[in-house]
């Protein structure tokens, strides 16, 4: 079955170039152009993707991202031209996926799709000797730290789930987004951080007073599991 892509965007020219090109690659889409029909659209059918504009009529993308994330995690790319470092990082923390700024190239954007469709839909996770204390189940994307449910983005699930595949391995920055994108964007790296930042928050809620994901210096990140024994 096709997946379907939901997009946003209330420029006809650039939303009728994605819709053909996400078509010509097998997909099923859709357009919306106002972002009032988002929300109660999405309510009454399914997608697997949301190419999201930010600039939006009615309502705006970083408002529909927050609401989404309300009550699901489907993955989410949002379109701007917005070239500023903060709006990356903003639009990554409210649970963006990806990120791309117009003017932009259409086989890039199916690129992207594809990338993420694809890590998002992965279920290999090895387990470890630590499943009393972080559960991570690959194939409901659901995760469980000390018994509590963890609400991740696709995003920081697949980071966590890169690194607790292998506790200890230390993953650069360029490294992770290679394994959780799924191809190598030059300047994606540093958003990493934005991601590694929210995990922490949500993870040490249930594991106060210890940073399992530990920042090694000029290298990148690993998860140093706590001894449960």
């Amino acid at each position: 079955m096709a997946s379907h892509i939901l997009i946003v965007e209330d420029e006809y020219k650039i939303a009728s170039l994605l819709k053909d090109y996400m078509d010509n690659e097998g997909f099923e889409s859709r357009i919306i152009d106002n972002g009032l029909e988002v929300i109660p659209w999405l309510q009454n059918h399914h997608t697997d993707l949301i190419l999201l504009d930010l600039m939006l009529p009615g309502k705006n993308g970083t408002e529909i991202c927050k609401e989404i994330r309300r009550f699901s995690q489907i993955p989410i790319i949002m379109v701007t031209a917005r070239v500023e470092e903060i709006d990356r990082i903003i639009g990554l923390e409210i649970g963006a996926d990806d990120y791309i700024c117009k003017p932009f190239s259409p086989r890039e954007v199916v690129a992207r799709v594809k990338a993420v469709l694809r890590r998002f839909s992965q279920a290999q996770l090895p387990q470890t000797g630590s499943d009393a204390l972080i559960q991570i189940d690959p194939e409901s994307r659901e995760v469980t730290v000390s018994g509590h449910e963890l609400k991740l983005t696709p995003s920081e699930f697949d980071i966590l789930k890169t690194l607790h595949s292998r506790p200890g391995k230390v993953y650069s920055r360029s490294l992770l987004v290679t394994e959780t994108q799924g191809y190598d964007f030059e300047g994606y790296d540093r958003t990493i951080d934005s991601h590694i930042k929210n995990l922490r928050k949500k993870i040490a809620v249930h594991l106060p007073g210890q940073d399992i994901i530990v920042s090694v210096y000029g290298v990148g990140y690993k998860l140093v599991l706590p001894d449960v024994s």
